[in-house]
């Protein structure tokens, strides 16, 4: 999921793999139209909700309604520790801890889109990158 600036510039602000939800969730609350856009980048199967669906599946099928709240409760917490981490966090640390919490993402993206997610630019990036390869 990223955003496009005033400028055109791209700014990935998620990731989804394998059985993971994705959205622009004040968007989909509010009812207003979202700034962001999702892409598939891999063969996906996409499932689009209504927000009066969704009202009726948490009201006639309370198993669903756990399970939406766990999974916006782990979307929470992912949120919090990615904010967390881009303001106490160098990019390098940014970059292992990426790695460390997704070793079957980054084979399948492009560095360009890891470097948006980073905060940093595709040249700083390979800085980071090298850096690590020599040590």
């Amino acid at each position: 999921m990223y955003l496009v600036d005033h400028n055109g510039k791209e700014h990935n602000l998620q990731f989804a793999i394998e059985n993971w939800w994705i959205g622009d969730i004040g968007s989909f609350h509010n009812n207003i139209p979202s700034r962001l856009n999702v892409e598939a980048i891999e063969n996906s199967i996409i499932l689009q909700v209504k927000k009066e669906d969704q009202l009726q599946l948490f009201t006639n099928y309370l198993k669903f309604n756990q399970i939406f709240r766990v999974l916006a409760e782990n979307a929470m917490v992912g949120l919090q520790r990615r904010v967390l981490q881009n303001i106490s966090s160098t990019a390098e640390e940014r970059y292992i801890d990426f790695l460390e919490r997704h070793p079957n993402l980054f084979n399948r993206i492009s560095n360009v889109q890891i470097a948006s997610y980073l905060g940093v630019t595709p040249e700083f990036l390979s800085t980071i990158q090298n850096k690590i390869a020599k040590s």
